[in-house]
């Protein structure tokens, strides 16, 4: 489960063994957990799931992802394989 970012508590990792889904990022903070499909093509971002975020956290969270995009698309490929 590789961390690639740390950021405002927020831990955005991989789970080294998905590589056979679709591009995507899991974040963490306290007991709020989300997954976010990605979508380089047209640089946009799907909520799989939530649990235990409230709207600002989405807000918050999706803000960073989307800052760290590149850099996001960049790791997976890296980790992932290309895939």
């Amino acid at each position: 489960m590789p961390t690639i970012l740390e950021i405002a508590g927020w831990r955005l990792f991989f789970y080294s063994n998905e590589s056979h889904e679709p591009m995507h990022v899991h974040a963490r903070k306290a007991d709020m957990e989300c997954k976010f499909w990605i979508s380089p093509k047209t640089f946009d971002i799907t909520e799989a799931y939530s649990y235990g975020l409230k709207v600002k956290d989405v807000r918050e969270i999706r803000k960073i992802v989307f800052e760290h995009f590149d850099y996001i698309i960049n790791k997976w490929n890296e980790l992932q394989g290309g895939r």
